[in-house]
Formats: C-alpha cells, sequence, structure tokens
C-alpha cells in the first residue's frame, strides 16, 4: 500500500518484530548534488507508484505464503544518512523505510527504483526468517558446546550470542546478492534501468571480501545486476 510522502511516517523501532541488516549508509551528498526536496518527493512518488504494484505482483508470483502488501515508510529524523532497509512489523506484514537524505541523494529514479526493488526482493525471498532460523541454530549449537566446555553461564550466553551472529552472517553476502538479481528484476520490469540504477553503489563504501562481512563488494554486486538485465533482454 502507498502512502503519501506528505505525510511522513516514522518507522518505531519497538514496533518491529525482526529486521534485516541495513546496507552501509551513504556518505552525505556533496553540496549542489542534493534535490530540492520537493522535486525529490514527486520522483519518489512516481517511482513509488510504478514499483510498489511490480514488487507486490513478484511477491504475490513467488511467496505464496507471505504477506504481499507493502508498507513504505519514510523515516524523517534529522540527521539520518542516506539508508533504506526492509523489515517486518508484529502482524508480519513487510514494511520498507526510506530515509529523507536517501531520497534526496538519489541522483536518478532508476537509483531509487533498485533500491526499492532490492529491498522488496528481501521479503520475497524470505531472508528475514532465514536468517532468524540461521542465527538461532548457531546459538543453540554454540550453547550445547559451551556448557559441555564447563563455562559459566555468562559465558555460554556469551557464547550462545557469538555463535546466533556468526550463523547469521554465513549467508548474508548471498541474500544481498540474490536481492540485487531478484531487485534489478522487478526494476527492470516497472519500467527502470537497474543497470544505471545500481551506480549508487560507486558511491557506498565498499565493504571488500571480509571474512563473515554483510555484504559482498560493490563491484561483484555491480557485475551481478549487468549480468541480469542482460539476461532479462535476452543477449
Amino acid at each position: 500500500m502507498r502512502l503519501p510522502l506528505l505525510a511522513v511516517l516514522l518507522l518505531a523501532l519497538g514496533g518491529c518484530v525482526a529486521s534485516y541488516p541495513a546496507p552501509p549508509a551513504l556518505p552525505p551528498a556533496p553540496a549542489g548534488q542534493v534535490q530540492p526536496a520537493r522535486a525529490a518527493a514527486e520522483t519518489f512518488l512516481t517511482v513509488l507508484g510504478r514499483v510498489e504494484p511490480v514488487a507486490e505482483s513478484f511477491c504475490r508470483q513467488r511467496s505464496v505464503a507471505a504477506n504481499c502488501d507493502f508498507r513504505i515508510v519514510v523515516d524523517d529524523r534529522p540527521g539520518q544518512p542516506p539508508n533504506a532497509f526492509q523489515t517486518l512489523d508484529r502482524t508480519g506484514r513487510p514494511v520498507i523505510g526510506f530515509t529523507l537524505a536517501l531520497i534526496a541523494d538519489a541522483r536518478n529514479p532508476d537509483e531509487l527504483a533498485f533500491v526499492l526493488g532490492h529491498e522488496a526482493a528481501h521479503h520475497i525471498a524470505g531472508h528475514i526468517p532465514k536468517r532468524n532460523d540461521q542465527a538461532l541454530s548457531g546459538a543453540l549449537l554454540a550453547g550445547v558446546l559451551a556448557q559441555a566446555s564447563g563455562l559459566s553461564p555468562d559465558e555460554i550466553r556469551a557464547a550462545q550470542n557469538m555463535g546466533a551472529e556468526v550463523a547469521a552472517r554465513s549467508y548474508s553476502k548471498e541474500f544481498e546478492l540474490e536481492a540485487d538479481a531478484l531487485g534489478a528484476e522487478i526494476a527492470f520490469a516497472a519500467g527502470y534501468d537497474p543497470v544505471r540504477g545500481s551506480g549508487f553503489f560507486d558511491r557506498l563504501p565498499d565493504p571488500g571480501d571480509k571474512f563473515l562481512g554483510s555484504h559482498p563488494p560493490n563491484a561483484q554486486r555491480k557485475a551481478l545486476v549487468v549480468a541480469t538485465v542482460r539476461r532479462l533482454q535476452g543477449s
């Protein structure tokens, strides 16, 4: 369901039951490269009107049991960096959030379309429940091993927390790449250029290929988007 941008909604963190790790925030845009507020709002609403129905259609086709009624919110807290996230509310409804800074920082509608498609793809692919299952399994295994080693209750809890974190991160890069590919399909189906949209990766700090890092290298992500679009174009 699309909500008017002028009626900006702030997603309270206490109202969420789960979330997917947000990507690294974009650095502040240089002066002169940020869109005027009204123009940015109009662009965002136009993109939303085209991409959201496509994302919900993809969701219904691929996730029979999932709630496909996306709620789009805008985080208007002052000082928030350009960022986007996907989460679920207490009823399991998917929520996609944008900060005002990201909306203003977008260089073109294709970037907004790709980001929206990417965040919707996390929900369609079921990444939050998968990540939670992995974290639970990691915590249980680490707890059993810690207990068998005769550690104290505090040490066991610390081991469980570490096990959950390691297990949750094990597939984070894979999930991001899956969301990039599906997000590109969604943006493409909505009439946008995902390759041009993935240009925002050029402004993200490159995470590199770190062990247990949450995001893959930017170059790998851009190459995947290009390959996805070529496949969609049949070339």
